[in-house]
């Protein structure tokens, strides 16, 4: 296992790659972001963009909301360019109180919102199952978030959609998907986080029809077209700084959490859904990162933290297992403990945790696993 000489990314990331000099692909995009852009350039190419969506006779675009700090400071900058948007959130699978007071602060910076609330016997049907059949039980969330805010363009004939950042300029990716801007089906189907399943693939699961996943399904290429819906990523035209964006946000009424969260050192992410955590923990057991080395990653490459500090902190909070999340997510689907730890065994990663002599794998005290000598964050 190599870990990227700059931050503390492991090349067991997907879509991750290495330099000659061991530096990961996301490190390089950022020196790309400091020394090689044109962030003036940009801003005029998105304001030229925007200038012929302003005049659309009511809403001017589509924003994509949790009510999180990045979809706060999408609304607060397009308010701020005198654009009027129309606000669309994927209910959370498990709502948290924090996570339903940034969603109306969200509201009321003085925008409208639509809050689309699914069909809870179905999604806790594909819900349970993603997490039996590809390891994340936040995959309905994941399509629901990106192909509902398209239906609602192309419902109101609003062809401009507005993104965050852009995962591959962020996280690491090819080379190719830097350079483009856009989020449409191709991107969702690409990088959306759909581990090869597709919303047809959930037909029949507790007699689920096709009729059942109309929202899950990316709007049809005619419609599409008909309407020239384009989805634009905010973070390719202006320099994304996460801490500087939650520092904005915090100015509009975002609030964070009074403690850490369970998967990471920081206060501020993914506040607005339990669920999340468990995937973080999934995602870990998988790959041998979770959501502490995601940002002690961006801490690294945006100049907050040094590479020793994001090793301390990635040993100490990766990989724990969020207890309050697990348990309102064992609440949620009717898993039991034993189960979930049968689900989470068929998933963890045998190159990087050790086992004993009976073939299960070793926990510590606070219950992460065990890695191998070779696999330990350095």
């Amino acid at each position: 296992m190599k870990f990227c000489t700059k931050c503390v990314m492991p090349d067991t990331k997907p879509d991750l790659h290495f330099n000659e000099d061991g530096v990961c692909d996301a490190c390089r995009s950022q020196e790309a972001k400091d020394f090689e852009i044109n962030w003036d350039e940009r801003k005029k190419e998105f304001l030229e963009l925007i200038r012929k969506h302003k005049k659309n006779k009511h809403y001017d675009c589509i924003i994509g909301v949790s009510g999180g700090k990045d979809s706060t400071f999408q609304v607060i900058t397009m308010l701020e360019l005198g654009l009027n948007p129309l606000c669309v959130c994927f209910e959370p699978t498990i709502p948290t109180e924090v996570g339903r007071r940034n969603l109306a602060n969200l509201n009321n910076l003085g925008v409208d919102l639509i809050h689309i609330k699914r069909n809870p016997k179905v999604y806790k049907s594909m819900i349970k199952e993603a997490t039996l059949r590809v390891g994340d039980c936040e995959w309905p969330n994941h399509l629901g978030i990106f192909t509902t805010p398209a239906h609602i363009a192309v419902n109101f004939n609003i062809p401009l959609l507005i993104w965050g950042e852009s995962s591959e300029i962020e996280y690491g990716g090819p080379a190719a998907s830097k350079n483009n801007p856009y989020l449409d089906r191709k991107w969702l189907e690409e990088f959306g986080g759909l581990l090869g399943n597709r919303a047809t693939d959930m037909i029949g699961v507790d007699g689920i029809q096709e009729r059942d996943l109309a929202l899950y399904l990316y709007p049809e290429d005619e419609e599409v077209h008909r309407v020239g819906l384009s989805g634009l990523f905010l973070g390719y035209y202006f320099k994304w700084d996460l801490r500087k964006i939650l520092e904005t946000s915090k100015k509009y009424g975002f609030s964070t959490s009074d403690s850490r969260i369970e998967t990471t050192y920081e206060n501020f992410e993914n506040l607005d859904c339990y669920s999340n955590h468990v995937h973080d923990y999934l995602k870990y057991v998988k790959y041998g990162f979770g959501r502490a080395s995601d940002n002690a990653c961006l801490d690294v490459r945006l100049g907050y933290i040094s590479r020793e500090e994001a090793v301390r902190l990635v040993n100490k909070y990766d990989g724990i297992p969020p207890m309050k999340a697990l348990n309102e997510f064992l609440k949620y689907t009717g898993f039991s403990r034993e189960e979930f730890d049968v689900i989470v065994d068929s998933f963890t990663n045998k190159k990087i945790f050790q086992r004993d002599a009976n073939g299960k794998f070793l926990k510590d005290i606070d219950g992460s696993l065990v890695r191998k000598e070779e696999y330990i964050v350095r």
